[in-house]
């Protein structure tokens, strides 16, 4: 469905949505802003038709899993943004929202596939305020590019939250869900840097470039979203270090609680071997030893035997706690 604003030379605002929409440049004088949005192949046709983009820009439309870039042809740039967004305080899925826009000299044509908040939001505004147009096509691709990238730093701030959080629990109690945890978180974080790094690039291109598309006033506003994306990447490496050090507290809990176990099982082990040697001893089926004549029958060897039994592992443990192994 099309959806298009124009800004005539008179300072005018015309906002049209559905029904028989201009699928072509404007007249001199006129600023437009062209939105497509769904995956509609008959409204792709009608842009070719129309604005004579190139064909390679407009089959790379028809798939929504580019990679951000920026590309130049005879009169337009064509160029790809994304972002992510989560519901709820929790960062359980992040969805891609993937921007395709053709920039030309006094037009703006955008598509997308689903609902991109940014775009909406500079949508409203464009149209109740006939200002953010008049500066041009290219300063409201930069209000969309800006928004779009403003909308990733509270989804990284909750996913910092989380981690620090999560660095505490597993110091203090590790968890095995804590460990999917921190691989899910890692994988999100993963997703990001794998838009936002190249995103970096193609917005500096935007900001340092010499196109006249892009005016050297809106230029400055770009490499402010360049800077904001380099903050983005920052903040995303921080995050990975903090992973990657949950994931050594984890590991090292968990190690640390196993030779736990195994010291006190070994000291179990050592506490029964002088009773088992002990009682096996005393156990031996014979009735003379030399020297002790009907030991089996003899009461004093009984009471020795108790005590030791007793004293041994008294002993035992008190030499542990002398040493501290216990």
């Amino acid at each position: 469905m099309f959806r298009c604003v124009d800004l005539d030379s008179q300072g005018v605002l015309h906002v049209q949505e559905g029904g028989e929409l201009p699928v072509k440049p404007p007249p001199e004088g006129t600023v437009r802003w062209l939105d497509l949005r769904g995956d509609d192949a008959g409204g792709l046709d009608r842009l070719r038709e129309g604005f004579d983009f190139h064909p390679l820009a407009i089959e790379d439309c028809r798939q929504f899993d580019q990679r951000p870039k920026l590309e130049e042809y005879r009169d337009h740039l064509f160029l790809v943004i994304q972002g992510f967004s989560s519901p709820g305080e929790i960062v359980e899925e992040l969805t891609l929202h993937e921007l395709h826009a053709f920039l030309g000299k006094n037009y703006l044509v955008t598509v997308t596939s689903d609902d991109v908040l940014a775009l909406g939001e500079t949508w409203k505004r464009v149209t109740q305020n006939p200002a953010a147009l008049q500066r041009g096509p290219d300063f409201v691709y930069y209000l969309i590019s800006s928004r779009l990238v403003e909308a990733q730093f509270p989804l990284l701030d909750r996913i910092t939250d989380e981690l620090e959080g999560l660095e505490d629990r597993v110091l203090s109690k590790p968890a095995r869900e804590d460990l999917s945890r921190i691989f899910e978180l890692k994988r999100h974080l993963v997703m990001m840097r794998k838009v936002l790094s190249p995103q970096r690039d193609t917005l500096a291109m935007l900001g340092r470039r010499d196109d006249p598309r892009v005016s050297e006033r809106t230029s400055h506003y770009f490499r402010d979203v360049h800077d904001q994306l380099v903050r983005l990447n920052e903040s995303i490496e921080a995050n990975r270090d903090l992973l990657g050090n949950a994931l050594d507290a984890y590991l090292s809990a968990v190690s640390n609680r196993t030779n736990e176990i195994m010291k006190y099982l070994t000291l179990l082990s050592a506490v029964f071997l002088p009773l088992a040697f002990i009682v096996g001893f005393f156990g031996q089926n014979f009735d003379d030893l030399p020297g002790l004549p009907n030991w089996t029958h003899s009461d004093a060897l009984m009471y020795a035997m108790i005590a030791a039994c007793v004293l041994t592992p008294v002993s035992m443990v008190a030499w542990f706690r002398y040493r501290h192994w216990i």
